[in-house]
């Protein structure tokens, strides 16, 4: 998924004519702590509102303050990752994207990216999650695709997380079912380590037990 695609149209720009009260005002209405100035086409920079904040005067215009625009931004064929990693890096509510001719495209609130990076890892698709402790020099995911394929399963999204010095690596499925013990089991052995288990709808917390006890009972 690129920038282009996530675009907000819905958010206009603050143009340098406009006041710091009518600025304030925007970013209060989308709940945004940063927006761009935009003449024309041209980005002139991304606007914090903790600098609007400290002007007296909010009559005076934007052209007029001396507020820093930070130079901020991504082309429109960023990948939603770049995104993200602008957002973390500079602490962020929104990213402003250029064209190719670096042209005012659009802007990515901090809530489209939410949107965009839930639809990346299959967020609102039904399915359970797997999360295995791996080596480094194990982390073969055709094998582990071999493996959910084989049990009738489907990888919907996986992500690996790393620690600092460390062999070890963090792996995260989501799969397309929810009854994931047996998976589970098959992962187990093949050797693979199980660390944690989400959404499994096949618990064995000995209620089937209990139910095949009591109609023995019952069949007494």
């Amino acid at each position: 998924m690129f920038a282009e695609e996530i675009i907000s149209n819905a958010i206009p720009p603050i143009k340098t004519d406009d006041t710091v009260q009518k600025a304030l005002d925007r970013m209060n209405e989308f709940k945004l702590k940063h927006m761009p100035v935009v003449n024309d086409a041209q980005f002139l920079g991304l606007l914090a509102e903790d600098d609007l904040l400290e002007i007296r005067d909010h009559e005076v215009l934007i052209k007029d303050v001396s507020a820093n625009l930070l130079n901020a931004f991504v082309f429109n064929n960023a990948h939603t990752y770049d995104v993200v990693k602008l957002l973390s890096t500079l602490k962020l509510t929104a990213v402003p994207v250029l064209d190719q001719q670096k042209n005012y495209a659009g802007l990515i609130s901090i809530n489209n990216i939410i949107d965009s990076v839930a639809e990346l890892y299959a967020v609102s698709e039904p399915g359970g999650i797997i999360v295995l402790e791996i080596s480094n020099r194990d982390n073969s995911l055709a094998h582990i695709a071999q493996i959910v394929e084989a049990d009738n399963a489907q990888i919907l999204s996986s992500y690996v997380n790393s620690f600092e010095d460390s062999t070890r690596l963090e792996l995260t499925l989501k799969v397309n079912k929810t009854e994931i013990t047996s998976l589970v089991a098959s992962f187990e052995r093949y050797d693979y380590q199980v660390k944690e288990v989400y959404n499994n709808t096949q618990v064995d917390d000995g209620s089937q037990e209990r139910f095949d006890s009591f109609m023995n009972y019952l069949n007494v």
